[in-house]
């Protein structure tokens, strides 16, 4: 789910090779730019939208097929140009689950800086039957007090979806793979 890894070499407007040049108004930051001052990759981080979805009083957590077997997170996607974030989470937990948001709130706002994101986590209380997209490989439904969740932007989010209800929080600590025989 990586937007951010665009490889930009060529003005869109000119075809001229960009070069990094200082921002002025940004005290010299250095900006891939067109020589001609057509275009400048501004490199903004993506917005990523970010459900913690509760079914049945349980917390939906998904695995991605490309993930490990044990790892299982919110729901995450893109926003699409003519939507607004709640309208956004609403449709990737449709297209993902199957599910319908009949009860959409703002958790927060969280940084992804390792990938150039900003998370827009949201409580979704959702109905209907649980039908995975190709993308997702399994899911849990997992009891709110049960939740342990993880150092990195979501997991932030769902620490604080547990403190404001007065639940524990206790992270969970990766362990390495042990070494294979």
């Amino acid at each position: 789910m990586s937007g951010a890894g665009m490889d930009y070499r060529y003005c869109p407007m000119c075809a001229a090779p960009l070069i990094e040049r200082p921002d002025t108004g940004e005290g010299g930051k250095l900006r891939l730019a067109c020589p001609d001052g057509h275009w400048t990759h501004w490199d903004n981080p993506l917005p990523v939208l970010a459900a913690l979805v509760e079914v049945g009083g349980r917390i939906l957590l998904a695995r991605n097929a490309a993930w490990p077997e044990k790892m299982f997170a919110l729901i995450t996607g893109f926003m699409e140009r003519g939507e607004t974030p709640e309208q956004g989470v609403a449709r990737e937990l449709k297209e993902e689950t199957s599910l319908d948001a009949d009860e959409i709130s703002l958790i927060g706002v969280y940084e992804f800086i390792r990938k150039n994101e900003v998370i827009i986590a949201y409580h979704v209380k959702a109905s209907g039957e649980i039908r995975l997209s190709e993308e997702l490989v399994d899911y849990r439904l997992i009891a709110p007090e049960k939740l342990r969740p993880w150092r990195a932007g979501t997991g932030y989010a769902m620490a604080d979806w547990l403190r404001a209800r007065g639940l524990p929080v206790e992270f969970m600590e990766f362990q390495p793979p042990a070494a294979s025989n």
